[in-house]
């Protein structure tokens, strides 16, 4: 038995379910935030708590690595037990694990908190679009609400670095994870009196054979692309990224011949599912591609601060919420969604466009070029997730936003990969021969020894602004492309998919 009950197919959303999106928003707010909270807290951890170079990384790391490889299973798991129980207990462990990162004595305590706030995350985020999903039946209302959840989900990265910039300004760096604390709080309160409880009424046995399946498949992939973006070519990592994909062709065998896969492969079969993925895993790529240049030049080239560039790097973020509530209404309106969707797209490379035309002392043209691109993403994210999530039986909406979710994150970890590995290239050929090796490695290198190289600094930057045009119109290359390929793959999806065409289903419990 619940407290609630799911509206039925068609029935407009009121007031209780609008109030329990606000209550999802929460704590999808700081998850997203976690991503990016631990920016500037860490030199203060480290003088704290002393960790070594690799604790160091883990610290930082072991939250998404874990988040990313747990995404489908937790996403499973809720269509199992039900997504309102699954999104509480996370909660639980969610707040709990923040709690003790706050007051962790030692390196090794405050990672196995990471990777309990990693698991949490990874039963939050699929959980609170599954449950989007099962209130608003209505597809206007459902586009509505898909496009608030798209907008605090990328606003929330940008926040995270603030909020962290202006606690360890002014409180001590365990106060980065306790504001996670009243919003779990108010989650477990509110949740069961106003969240709808519903999951898969047949969902089979769980395989967990698929679990470490899945997991063996999306971390050394992650890890592997990261590692590139961040070091360069080598062997390891291109063995790391290939032996993922060999699990992930293991993973889709078993998916495909075992009795209750974990990922059904009937999701695919859905009229646009597929390319809503895929194309949602190219706009993740667009986002996060601008994101590892933008950052460092504004605090590296521009010299701000790490709080000033935070602070600058946040009011790009602003206009997201108008975006995705316009490409709704353009839907709404009888525009195809093809054409929004490809329109997205478009405007995200128009943004890179800017990037590439922006010059060593270009702040408010970097800013625009960041607001541009946002705004293109979320317009073609929250069309994208609407589709994917129309277009799968609802009893499986959980394992559709965690192939979402995972989509999100292998995009963003292949454009630093690609994009990276084409700035740095250009970077390093810039630099003049002469410069010390540090120098010809990154711009943090060379800004270290730039005093005592005349002239080392100057050029540094302009070397990384080069960098930076050229991965620029490589994601202008690789959105316009991506512009086309939307209209080529949806132009056959009306406004409104799948379930709306569909007789009503049983989804309650």
């Amino acid at each position: 038995m619940t407290n609630s009950t799911s509206p039925s197919p068609g029935t407009r959303a009121g007031r209780r379910e609008w109030t329990a999106l606000g209550v999802l928003m929460l704590p999808l707010l700081l998850v997203s935030m976690d991503v990016s909270v631990l920016y500037f807290a860490v030199p203060a951890i480290s003088a704290d708590l002393e960790p070594s170079g690799t604790q160091q990384l883990w610290i930082f790391d072991i939250y998404g690595f874990v988040l990313a490889g747990l995404l489908m299973t937790m996403g499973s798991l809720g269509d199992r037990v039900g997504r309102r129980r699954l999104l509480l207990t996370g909660a639980a462990a969610f707040g709990t694990a923040s709690l003790v990162a706050a007051y962790a004595n030692s390196a090794e305590t405050l990672i196995a908190a990471r990777a309990v706030l990693g698991i949490g995350g990874a039963t939050l985020m699929p959980s609170t679009m599954a449950l989007v999903r099962t209130m608003f039946t209505d597809p206007r209302q459902r586009a509505t609400a898909i496009g608030l959840w798209s907008g605090v989900m990328t606003a929330g990265i940008a926040l995270g670095s603030v909020m962290s910039g202006l606690l360890v300004e002014h409180f001590w760096w365990g106060s980065v994870f306790l504001v996670n604390l009243p919003a779990m709080l108010l989650l477990l309160v509110l949740g069961p009196v106003l969240l709808p409880e519903s999951r898969n009424p047949s969902p089979g046995r769980f395989d967990w054979l698929s679990v470490p399946l899945s997991m063996a498949a999306v971390l050394p992939v992650v890890y592997g692309l990261k590692e590139i973006a961040a070091e360069g070519w080598n062997v390891r990592y291109v063995m790391s990224v290939t032996t993922g994909l060999l699990f992930a062709a293991l993973f889709v065998h078993r998916q495909r011949t075992a009795a209750s896969p974990l990922i059904s492969p009937e999701l695919f079969r859905g009229r646009g599912f597929s390319p809503a993925v895929a194309l949602n895993l190219v706009a993740a790529f667009g986002m996060m591609g601008s994101a590892y240049f933008t950052t460092q030049y504004i605090q590296s080239v521009l010299d701000n601060s790490p709080l000033e560039a935070a602070l600058w790097c946040l009011l790009p973020s602003l206009p997201i919420a108008v975006a995705a509530p316009v490409g709704a209404q353009l839907v709404q309106r009888g525009v195809p969604r093809a054409y929004v969707v490809a329109g997205g797209f478009a405007l995200t490379a128009c943004g890179y466009v800017l990037l590439a035309l922006t010059g060593t002392d270009s702040l408010w043209l970097l800013l625009t070029a960041c607001a541009v691109l946002a705004c293109g993403v979320v317009v073609a994210t929250a069309q994208l997730a609407d589709l994917a999530l129309s277009a799968a039986p609802m009893e499986k909406a959980g394992a559709a936003s965690s192939l979402l979710e995972t989509g999100t994150e292998f995009g963003g970890a292949l454009s630093m990969a690609f994009l990276g590995s084409i700035g740095m290239a250009v970077y390093r050929h810039e630099m003049p021969g002469s410069a010390p090796d540090a120098a010809r490695e990154t711009l943090g290198g060379a800004l270290a020894v730039a005093d005592r190289v005349p002239g080392l600094a100057t050029a540094a930057r302009e070397a990384f602004t080069s960098g930076m045009h050229a991965a620029a119109l490589a994601g202008v290359a690789v959105l316009t492309g991506a512009a086309a390929l939307a209209v080529v793959t949806l132009r056959r999806e009306p406004a409104w998919t799948a379930t709306e065409r569909r007789a009503p289903e049983k989804t309650g419990v």
